[in-house]
C-alpha cells in the first residue's frame, strides 16, 4: 500500500514514517521541515507547501495521513490566521483532492483540545465540544470539513489524540511529561501550574499504534475516536514524574504546586477506539519518563529553541499586524505553561 503522510517531518512523523516502513508500506512524506528533518536516511520526502498539491500528485496513494498544522496553543496565539488556515482549511482542502484522486480513507490527526473545560465528565465522541481558543476551535473545523467528504467510497477516520510525549527523534520539550522530565533533571523542580486539572496522557508510541490501527481498518469503518493512554489529574503527572526521576537520578526533587486558573480540563474515553479500530495502548507515564531519559546524553542543550515549537516557528513566520512581537520574556511565558502543566497536543 502507497501511503502520503503530510507533515510527516514533525515529532509524530518522525515515530511513524519509520514504523510504517517497518511493516512493508511504501510512504511518501510532504512536510515545509520547519523544526527540520529527522527522518531515516533515504525516506522519501518532498519540501513543499501542502496547498500547492494536486489532484494528481495523491492519485497514487490508497491512504493520507495529515499530520501537518499548527501543533499547540502558543503557536495558535502566536500567528491565529495562520492557525485558523493550516488547522481549518488545510486538512478539508488536502481531503477533498484526496477524494477527488480516489483516495481510499484519510487520517485526520485531531486534538482532545476540541473538548475544553470539564469537571469531571468522561468525554465520549458525541459530548459536547467547549473549545472557545483558536487551537481548538481550528482542529474542530478542520475535523467537521474533513468528516462531512466521507462517503461509501472515500473512508475518514479523525484521531482525537490526547497530550502526545516521550521520546522522538523530532524530539520536544514543550510537552506536558516532556517538559516535566527537563526541568526535573536540570533544575532539579517539577512545577505544576494547576495539579487538579485533568489531562489524557498519550505516549507517542501509543499514538503510532492509533494511527497503525486506523491505517488498517476495514475501509468500511469511519469516524472520530478519542486515542490515549490514560487520563491523569496534572498533580497526579508530576508525582510520577518526580518519582521516576528520584529514582534514576538518585537525586531529590522538589514540587512547585501553584493554582494557576485553567481554561482546559477533560479526560476522554477510549471505548470506540478500542471496539471498533482495536487501539489497546501500551504505556504509562512511567514508561515514558524512561524513555525520554534513555536519550539523556543525546539532548545537549535542553532549552534549545530546536526543542520548542513556538520558538522555531517565530524565526520563520512574522507577527500578524494587530499583535505586537513577543519578546524573550513572554515566549518563555507560553512555552513555560504547557511546560508546567498546562500541556499542549
Amino acid at each position: 500500500m502507497r501511503l502520503l503522510v503530510a507533515g510527516g517531518a514533525g515529532y509524530i512523523g518522525s515515530m511513524l514514517v519509520p514504523a510504517l516502513i517497518e511493516c512493508g508500506y511504501d510512504v511518501d512524506v510532504i512536510d515545509l521541515l520547519w523544526f527540520g528533518n529527522y527522518l531515516p536516511r533515504g525516506t522519501s520526502l518532498t519540501r513543499k507547501e501542502l496547498f500547492q498539491c494536486t489532484e494528481d500528485d495523491l492519485r497514487k496513494y490508497e491512504q493520507v495521513i495529515f499530520l501537518a498544522g499548527i501543533s499547540n496553543d502558543p503557536m495558535a496565539e502566536y500567528a491565529p490566521s495562520h492557525n485558523f488556515i493550516y488547522n481549518g482549511a488545510l486538512p478539508s482542502y488536502l481531503a477533498y483532492l484526496a477524494k477527488k484522486a480516489g483516495v481510499k480513507r484519510y487520517v485526520y490527526a485531531s486534538s482532545c483540545s476540541v473538548y475544553g473545560y470539564n469537571v469531571s465528565e468522561l468525554c465520549h465522541e458525541e459530548s459536547s465540544v467547549k473549545c472557545g481558543y483558536p487551537y481548538g476551535i481550528s482542529k474542530l473545523q478542520g475535523e467537521r470539513g474533513v468528516c462531512q467528504l466521507q462517503d461509501s467510497s472515500f473512508s475518514t477516520i479523525v484521531l482525537r489524540q490526547g497530550t502526545v510525549c516521550g521520546w522522538s527523534p523530532r524530539m520536544r520539550f514543550d510537552l506536558i511529561v516532556n517538559g516535566m522530565y527537563k526541568n526535573a533533571v536540570v533544575d532539579g523542580v517539577v512545577v505544576v501550574n494547576n495539579p487538579s486539572i485533568w489531562r489524557p496522557i498519550l505516549d507517542v508510541r501509543d499514538a503510532c499504534s492509533a494511527f497503525m490501527r486506523a491505517i488498517q481498518a476495514d475501509y468500511r469503518i469511519s469516524g472520530t475516536f478519542n486515542v490515549a493512554s490514560a487520563n491523569y489529574v496534572v498533580g497526579h503527572v508530576g508525582d510520577l514524574v518526580k518519582g521516576a526521576i528520584e529514582s534514576v537520578l538518585k537525586k531529590r526533587v522538589r514540587l512547585d504546586l501553584k493554582n494557576v486558573q485553567e481554561y482546559r480540563s477533560y479526560k476522554v474515553s477510549c471505548d470506540s477506539a478500542r471496539i471498533t479500530l482495536g487501539f489497546e495502548p501500551r504505556y504509562t507515564v512511567a514508561d515514558t519518563i524512561s524513555s525520554l531519559h534513555e536519550h539523556y546524553e543525546a539532548y545537549g542543550d535542553m532549552e534549545s529553541e530546536n526543542y520548542y515549537n513556538i520558538r522555531s516557528f517565530v524565526r520563520q513566520i512574522k507577527p500578524e499586524p494587530s499583535l505586537t512581537t513577543p519578546d524573550d520574556r513572554a515566549l518563555e511565558g507560553v512555552s513555560a505553561r504547557s511546560r508546567c502543566g498546562a500541556g499542549v497536543t
